[in-house]
């Protein structure tokens, strides 16, 4: 028979593991619930499509329940970032600094950032370095802590649209890899055609590796214009 004391201990690894339970789920919701929305969509064959016509608006219910096309509509053509395959539609924070952890942790509570010392979308020669966070604290880390957290779905020929100034820069997934430590050279290296570069960590929420995709630049569809590149 329990005495009082007994009872307690037993209430208090109750209510220890309940408050784990739900720590755990606080911490890796995020990532388990873009993990079974990419499933579902998988499982439905639903497509995300840029300005889809006729396509219903993006939202939970549309993410969870509905099986139409999902319209995309940027959410700033000054500046963000669609990438159809995994639902991203973000805006992009220009000029933020790589070094400055305050700056760019500051930057990534409002969207995706783009590197400061990296180009601008142009049909250019150069390097576009855009990075955000894969993470699993969204308490910390703001609205867009988790906007990458499915970067490694993407296959190669998915289609990435960054809007910059009104234009549509349309590119396509052309390499993918995993880097240990601060590797700077993504960001750094020559290119000799217009190129995007995704960044973001990985596992998500951890400083263990990056995981970099680098896209080349297809087509470019300038406001009110027809594409100025072709296949």
């Amino acid at each position: 028979m329990l005495t009082g004391s007994g009872r307690k201990r037993i209430k208090l690894s109750t209510a220890l593991i309940i408050m784990g339970i739900f720590l755990l789920l606080g911490s890796f919701g995020p990532l388990l619930k873009d993990e079974i929305w990419f499933y579902l969509k998988e499982l439905k064959n639903q497509e995300y499509k840029l300005n889809a016509e006729g396509g219903e608006e993006d939202s939970i219910f549309g993410r969870f329940l509905s099986s139409d096309i999902i319209s995309l509509v940027p959410v700033d053509t000054e500046f963000s970032i669609i990438i159809e395959r995994i639902g991203v539609n973000a805006p992009i924070i220009a000029d933020v600094s790589v070094t400055d952890e305050k700056a760019y942790k500051e930057a990534l509570k409002h969207g995706v950032a783009h590197a400061g010392v990296s180009d601008y979308p142009s049909k250019n020669a150069g390097n576009v370095y855009l990075f955000a966070h894969a993470s699993l604290n969204f308490f910390d880390l703001g609205g867009y802590a988790s906007v990458f957290n499915l970067l490694r779905k993407l296959n190669y020929g998915d289609k990435i649209h960054v809007f910059y100034k009104g234009d549509d820069y349309i590119y396509e997934v052309a390499n993918k890899e995993v880097m240990k430590g601060w590797d700077t050279r993504p960001l750094v290296r020559p290119v000799l055609e217009p190129v995007l570069t995704l960044q973001t960590c990985d596992p998500p929420g951890t400083t263990i590796n990056r995981y970099v995709v680098t896209a080349v630049l297809k087509d470019v569809v300038e406001k009110n214009s027809k594409p100025v590149f072709e296949d």
